[in-house]
């Protein structure tokens, strides 16, 4: 089984027992964390999409560290000026471990849908 979630900005396509890097979460090593962001949820053949959520789908995971990437350095230079100049970063990131894919729920129905339904 494995979903495809947001966070941070980013997708991640996730299966059970993967370890991954994502964007700094707020949380203490070990605690339990949920995503609640599920945008696919698949299990062999058979795949739920959602629009754009899918409805009750969960990823849990655990928080395994936290650090900071290896040093990006960014360099500004412009010819002939006599102007150089030199900079450095390092993201936070915290990595999590995958223990659980549940509710290959319905999908979120739109407003369109909904309204439909009620006029029926």
């Amino acid at each position: 089984m494995y979903a495809v979630i947001v966070t941070g900005g980013r997708q991640y396509r996730v299966m059970q027992g993967e370890t991954l890097r994502v964007e700094k979460l707020a949380g203490d090593v070990g605690a339990e964390i949920k995503f609640d962001q599920v945008l696919l949820v698949g299990s062999g053949e058979e795949i739920t999409v959602g629009a754009p959520l899918v409805g009750g789908a969960l990823v849990a995971a655990k928080i395994v560290s936290h650090g900071r990437g290896e040093k990006v350095r960014i360099i500004k230079f412009r010819r002939r000026k006599h102007h150089q100049k030199q900079m450095g970063h390092r993201q936070y990131y915290t990595e999590v471990e995958i223990t659980g894919i549940s509710g290959a729920g319905e999908k979120k129905a739109t407003k369109a849908e909904s309204t439909k339904a009620a006029k029926e």
